[in-house]
């Protein structure tokens, strides 16, 4: 079986932060750090060399693959922040609805920038995704 490539690292995620070179994406990065501190109660880990990630879970698939990921988490991406907060078993357009302008992927939310969406409505957001998540698989702090 392959392993997944993207593994907690010992990397900090202050410095990460620090580093995003476009100054509306460090700040936007750095607000969405505390909102995802405040929304999980935990601390964050750097999952490969650029998700934090908050808390994790451990799967297994009927295929038998198996592995661990963070349970929610984001990326400040150059194009875009990309937002980890649906693990794809659920249907969440109804919040969806009030967010603002985004884009989805298969377990990828995707938005250009803070200003355009309502932070309130991407905090519930990301409790229904790690609630559906822990529903499914143990979710761990860290």
């Amino acid at each position: 079986m392959n392993e997944n490539k993207t593994r907690p690292t010992d990397a900090a995620v202050a410095e990460f932060l620090d580093a995003v070179a476009h100054p509306t994406r460090r700040a936007d990065a750095l607000a969405l750090d505390a909102l995802f501190r405040d929304v999980t109660g935990w601390q964050p880990k750097m999952w490969g060399p650029s998700i934090v990630g908050y808390g994790s879970y451990r799967y297994t698939y009927d295929s038998g693959r198996s592995g661990e990921m963070c349970a929610t988490g984001f990326s400040p991406r150059k194009a875009n922040l990309s937002i980890y907060i649906m693990p794809g078993y659920a249907d969440f357009g109804d919040i969806l609805a009030g967010l603002g302008k985004h884009r989805l992927g298969k377990s990828c939310l995707y938005i250009n920038k803070l200003a355009d969406i309502d932070t309130e409505v991407l905090r519930r957001l990301i409790r229904a995704g790690l609630d559906d998540l822990a529903a499914r698989w143990p979710v761990a702090p860290g």
